[in-house]
């Protein structure tokens, strides 16, 4: 069975499920049959323009044809339709994070466990081209025993180009929850899980205006802490430091850096599927870009929910996976909490590195329409 014969259905219509229907379209690596939200229009649109239907979310969990559903729901909607997702006998492909609260994303990891269903979950950028090439260049030992590492996300915060930015600044989001999964997951993808975390954290403004359009003038009152220090011990010795930040005007600090016994490793924007690669051994003057040698260097997400339904097929883990994005949120959580109590914490998760993507996925290669 190869992947395209494989049907799924897409829960919630914004912008990213472009994205998801474009691939399904393009590179045939699933049929989408139909999408569901709870503003009928703008899935009816979304259906006409793909050429799928529109469906209630329960006539979607009903269908039998459907074996899969993505769940593009707002956050704090994750939990509650995935689990219902579950229940109803589908295999789930979340957006980031799994949930907004640890409890509930052990929920999900149980529930699928007690059904023998597969739970994946974004960000699938870890598996594109220039992470895989850098997970690559590391396995190779080309830098050496990886020591240390760097992850800095740094912005001025959304509320000038979003259209309704609250949420940025409620639980379970600000720049950590936000933005902080792309780099933790391709951390934990480069280097291993993480053991211990000791953090600190702050706000620059207890409000902050809008300045986008339609609501420029109005305040957001921040309820989470808008930067973000860690530091992280991870399972292969390596300690990273990761600043996720809301409150930083400009910057011009690398995106993540690996450093080794011989060399570093300049990584790729975890946000995207491409380069530029860059590494710079002992004794060199410069950095020397290094050309990708796996898929996917395009926007490509979509790609951890056929790698899911491949290994469902086939048997075996799929890597964008449910394990690693709990221990993600898990350790998001932990970071938080490090912070507040002003000492060392242990993740209460632990997960494997994932494999590495194949140089040409079977799935890839098999599911191509003719």
């Amino acid at each position: 069975m190869t992947n395209a014969s494989q049907v799924i259905g897409i829960i919630g219509t914004g912008n990213i499920s472009a994205a998801y229907l474009k691939i399904a379209r393009d590179l045939g690596l699933f049929r989408v049959k139909a999408v569901s939200d709870m503003d009928t229009e703008r899935a009816a649109a979304v259906a006409a323009e793909y050429g799928v239907q529109a469906m209630t979310l329960e006539d979607m969990l009903a269908d039998p044809e459907i074996v899969a559903v993505v769940n593009l729901t707002p956050p704090g909607a994750h939990a509650d339709v995935s689990l219902a997702a579950l229940n109803a006998g589908k295999h789930v492909y979340s957006e980031k994070p799994l949930a907004v609260e640890r409890e509930d994303g052990q929920k999900i990891m149980d529930l699928a466990r007690e059904k023998g269903l597969r739970v994946g979950c974004a960000p699938d950028t870890v598996l594109g081209a220039g992470i895989q090439t850098a997970r690559e260049v590391l396995d190779a030992g080309r830098i050496g025993r990886p020591v240390s590492a760097t992850a800095f996300m740094m912005s001025s915060g959304p509320e000038s180009w979003h259209p309704n930015p609250d949420f940025f600044y409620q639980r379970g989001a600000g720049p950590l929850f936000d933005m902080g999964p792309y780099y933790l997951t391709a951390l934990v993808t480069l280097l291993g899980g993480v053991q211990k975390v000791s953090a600190t954290t702050t706000k620059a403004f207890e409000q902050r205006p809008i300045t986008s359009q339609p609501r420029a003038g109005e305040f957001i009152t921040v309820n989470t802490p808008t930067h973000v220090a860690a530091n992280l011990t991870l399972d292969g010795g390596a300690v990273a430091t990761l600043i996720t930040s809301f409150d930083v005007p400009a910057s011009d600090v690398p995106r993540i850096e690996i450093h080794g016994t011989e060399g570093t490793l300049s990584v790729p924007d975890p946000n995207t599927f491409g380069g530029p690669l860059k590494i710079r051994l002992k004794g060199d003057k410069e950095w020397t870009e290094i050309p990708l040698t796996r898929p996917f260097a395009d926007n490509s997400r979509g790609i951890g929910l056929a790698d899911m339904l491949s290994a469902n097929a086939a048997g075996g883990a799929h890597r964008a996976s449910g394990d690693l994005a709990f221990h993600v949120l898990d350790v998001m959580h932990t970071i938080l909490e490090s912070a507040e109590a002003e000492r060392t914490l242990t993740p209460r998760t632990r997960v494997e590195r994932p494999a590495a993507l194949d140089v040409q996925p079977a799935w890839f290669t098999t599911s191509q329409p003719a």
